[in-house]
């Protein structure tokens, strides 16, 4: 197993224990959704997002790595809820604004679209 595979074989089972010993811990599960997702474990990592917010009652990163896992799946509508979501509990997430913008856009729903876009601006230090 090379080194990589160890590094991220050892966070995860790292990530795994931090939520045995506390399921309402946001950054070990925000972590280890992400290391399940981009590992290719999408269902994995669902499950990981949705039982920390069940726990945690709701965190913001949380929903925003929950809308880009299913944004990925397809699953634009549930995507969007969980942007708006994530939103809800900080509304400076510049990138989450940025990924509804483009969800709205493609939904046909412009108005929304230009809203998240110019806030996305506004929070990233670019042109409003």
């Amino acid at each position: 197993m090379s080194t990589e595979a160890l590094d991220v074989e050892q966070a995860r089972d790292a990530y795994e224990q931090a939520l045995a010993a506390n399921p309402a811990h946001a950054g070990a599960a925000t972590n280890l959704g992400r290391l399940l997702h981009q590992g290719g474990l999408p269902d994995e990592a669902e499950r990981v997002y949705r039982e920390a917010l069940i726990a945690c009652g709701s965190d913001a990163l949380l929903h925003y790595n929950l809308g880009v896992l299913l944004e990925d799946a397809g699953r634009i509508d549930e995507a969007a809820q969980a942007y708006e979501r994530a939103l809800r509990n900080d509304a400076t997430l510049a990138d989450c604004h940025y990924n509804l913008a483009r969800l709205r856009e493609a939904q046909g729903r412009q108005k929304d679209a230009l809203r998240h876009l110019m806030r996305y601006r506004q929070l990233s230090g670019g042109e409003t």
